[in-house]
């Protein structure tokens, strides 16, 4: 395929977006690679390997795998902090990008963390979840002191390579590509709308993405009360997924996967632990499904029901009121840990994105694909979509669906060459 001559932009930096911009440089491919965030990996680098005994094929490490293949693939240039102004297209397309201020250098931070260590507020410098991005570190412009009102350079001189400097300004850029991949990932669904299970109001009340980012940092999962493991933990699946009252009629199907898997992680480090898995159904989770499933129905309980309210109690605890599932009667139930199966949402920016690129969303609000068979194309040509911005996708099929796109994208290069 000869397209070396030819640029395309990916627009999104998790996996998806890590997936296709490494499949088009592989043949020789320019790729400008544009992240609204600071750091690359999107939701999935913070997720918790799931291995027990064995890997339970969770695609965690594939993440950091593919960020470490991108971060060092010449053909790739990476635009951090980067947001899409403006496109016009013709027979390329002109995308004017608006770019943050680079207050850390990537050449000179050796992300040693001493900033990080020296920064006087919380929040004011946020650091990433691999080391393979680079830097690990970045500035918080709504925190900083600095950009506020200039009273503080305690990172900035704290700092032994000199590679802060907090005095940058941003940037207008435009760049020509021949094609374009939308990769805008997804929102998880913000949980305190479902303001009776009381996430943010009681202690011990997380959600499966806090529990993800708990096992990486801490190796297990904790009580935010005490930092204490916890003896009786309740998944609750499908917390704003499958919901008529959200209108959220879609299945998020990364949700029993995740829940499943943590819960035999939690189950191998401290046997003695309890574990209530409330569900709708439970969705398969890969090729050994069936195997995985009966081993999880031996080590855990099993409830074909949704809770509807919690309460807080003494010492942190907290109650769940279900109907039971024989005669329907209500069960009071107490727990050390509540976890909600939080779902997949639409990326925040789906509808400026498509109003910018002139392409058009499903009735749910993703990215719509004109062509059953192939998920990949949308409304408008060179334009192509990969992964969750096109609808909830597991990471293993986030990854297949954006080399599919890839590999559309360079089709469609070869045919207008």
């Amino acid at each position: 395929m000869n397209t070396e001559s030819k640029k395309a932009m990916v627009i999104g930096g998790g996996i998806a977006g890590l997936t296709a911009a490494w499949e088009m440089s592989k043949f020789g491919i320019e790729v400008d690679l544009v992240e609204k965030a600071s750091f690359l990996g999107g939701h999935a680098i913070q997720f918790c390997c799931k291995a027990t005994d064995e890997c339970q094929q969770c695609g965690a490490c594939s993440v950091e795998k593919m960020l470490k293949n991108v971060v060092n693939e010449p053909l790739i240039k990476i635009h951090h902090s980067t947001e899409i102004e403006k496109v016009q297209s013709n027979e390329k397309f002109l995308v004017s990008l608006k770019k943050d201020p680079e207050y850390i250098d990537p050449a000179k931070c050796n992300n040693c963390g001493i900033c990080f260590e020296k920064c006087p507020v919380e929040g004011a410098l946020m650091r990433g979840y691999s080391k393979n991005n680079m830097p690990l570190y970045a500035i918080c412009e709504e925190n900083c002191l600095f950009i506020k009102n200039k009273s503080c350079t305690v990172c900035q001189d704290a700092c032994p390579e000199k590679a802060i400097e907090l005095n940058k300004t941003g940037s207008l850029d435009e760049l020509d590509v021949d094609a374009i991949i939308l990769a805008t990932g997804f929102q998880p669904f913000d949980a305190t709308e479902k303001p009776t299970y009381g996430y943010g109001k009681f202690n011990n009340v997380i959600t499966g993405m806090d529990l993800e980012r708990s096992i990486r940092e801490n190796g297990s999962g904790v009580r935010t009360s005490d930092g204490k493991e916890p003896h009786n933990v309740a998944f609750i699946q499908c917390v704003g997924s499958r919901d008529e009252h959200l209108g959220n009629l879609w299945c998020s199907q990364a949700c029993c996967p995740y829940a499943l898997r943590m819960s035999e992680v939690i189950k191998y480090k401290n046997p003695d632990t309890d574990i209530t898995i409330f569900y709708m159904d439970i969705q398969n989770t890969g090729n050994n499904f069936e195997n995985f499933y009966e081993k999880c129905k031996s080590d855990l309980r099993f409830i074909r029901n949704i809770p509807v309210d919690i309460y807080p109690m003494e010492d942190d605890r907290l109650r769940i009121r279900y109907m039971g599932e024989d005669d329907g009667l209500p069960v009071d139930e107490e727990f050390d840990l509540i976890v909600l199966s939080i779902g997949i949402m639409p990326g925040l920016d789906n509808g400026k994105l498509s109003e910018l690129f002139g392409i058009n969303l499903n009735q749910d609000g993703f990215f719509l694909s004109t062509d059953k068979l192939n998920k990949c194309t949308t409304s408008k040509e060179g334009i192509f979509v990969a992964g969750t911005a096109e609808g909830p996708k597991i990471i293993a099929a986030s990854m297949a669906h954006a080399g599919q796109a890839a590999c559309e994208a360079m089709k469609y290069l070869e045919a207008t060459k």
